[in-house]
C-alpha cells in the first residue's frame, strides 16, 4: 500500500502542472487552427473544443474572448438550422459577458458581446430584437470609448446607425462616416467595405456601391482571409452581377 500511495503521489505531482500549461497553450493553438479555417471549416469546431476545455480549468479573459469569437463563427458558418445559429450566438454572448466580468476594460470582450447580440437580433426578428438594441449600442460605445480606432467597434456602431429608425437613434450620415473611418484605420477590412457597399445600395447610390463591391472582389490581402474567401468575395460578386443584370450599372463586373 505505501508503494502504491507513493506512485499515486508521483503521478499527481507529474500531472498537476500540465493543466495550466495546457490552458496557456489553448489560445495560440486555437488561433493557429483558425488562421485558414476556410480550407477546412471543421477547424472551427476543433478550435471551439480546445477553448472550451481550457476555460473549464482556467477562464482567462483572453481565452474567453477568443471563445466568444469562435461561437460567432459557429453561428455564421457551422450551424445547420436557425435554432443552432441562435444557440451559438447566445453562447457567444454569455462567454463575452464572462470575459467582461473578469476584465471590464477588455475591448474584445465588449466587441464580441455586441457582435453576438447583433446576430441574435437578426435571428429573432425586429420585434423580439428590440431589447437587444440597447445592449449592442452600449457595448459598441464602450469599445470605442476604450479604443476609438477599434475597427470592429466602428463597424458595429455604423451598422446600428444605418439600420435602426431615426427615433431610436439611427443616423445615416453618422453611419457612413463610421464605415469610412473603419476603412481609414484598416483599408483591407473587406467586411467594413462590404457593409459600406450595402449601405450605398440601400440608398440607391449605384456607382459608389459598385466601386466598393469591386474593391472587395479585387482585394489581394484581406484582413480576414477565411471570411473573405467563404463569404465576402462571393457576396460581392453576386451583388455586382445583380446590379449589372438590373441595369443599375453599365459596366460588367470585373474578375480579378
Amino acid at each position: 500500500m505505501p508503494r502504491r500511495a507513493a506512485l499515486l503521489l508521483t503521478l499527481v505531482a507529474t500531472l498537476a502542472p500540465a493543466t495550466p500549461a495546457a490552458a496557456e497553450d489553448a489560445l495560440p493553438t486555437a488561433r493557429a487552427m483558425l488562421t485558414a479555417w476556410h480550407e477546412d471549416p471543421a477547424r472551427i469546431d476543433r478550435a471551439r473544443a480546445v477553448l472550451e476545455t481550457a476555460v473549464a480549468t482556467d477562464p482567462a479573459p483572453e481565452t474567453l474572448v477568443e471563445l466568444a469569437r469562435v461561437w460567432f463563427l459557429t453561428g455564421d458558418f457551422r450551424a445547420r438550422s436557425e435554432g443552432e445559429r441562435a444557440a451559438a450566438y447566445e453562447r457567444g454572448s454569455e462567454t463575452a459577458r464572462r470575459a467582461i466580468a473578469a476584465a471590464p476594460r477588455n475591448e474584445g470582450a465588449h466587441l464580441w458581446l455586441a457582435i453576438n447580440s447583433g446576430r441574435s437580433a437578426e435571428v429573432k426578428g425586429v420585434l423580439r430584437a428590440l431589447a437587444l438594441v440597447n445592449t449592442i449600442r452600449e457595448e459598441s460605445a464602450t469599445v470605442l470609448r476604450l479604443n476609438p480606432s477599434n475597427v470592429g467597434g466602428l463597424i458595429v456602431a455604423a451598422g446600428l446607425a444605418a439600420e435602426i429608425p431615426g427615433f431610436m437613434g439611427g443616423d445615416r450620415a453618422k453611419a457612413e462616416a463610421l464605415f469610412k473611418r473603419a476603412l481609414e484605420v484598416d483599408p483591407r477590412q473587406t467586411g467594413a467595405r462590404l457593409e459600406l457597399a450595402r449601405f450605398y445600395l440601400a440608398g440607391k447610390r449605384w456607382p459608389e456601391a459598385q466601386r466598393e463591391l469591386q474593391l472587395v472582389v479585387d482585394e489581394q490581402a484581406p484582413a480576414d482571409l477565411p471570411r473573405w474567401t467563404v463569404s465576402e468575395r462571393p457576396r460581392a460578386r453576386a451583388l455586382l452581377a445583380e446590379l449589372y443584370e438590373r441595369g443599375r450599372i453599365t459596366t460588367p463586373p470585373q474578375s480579378p
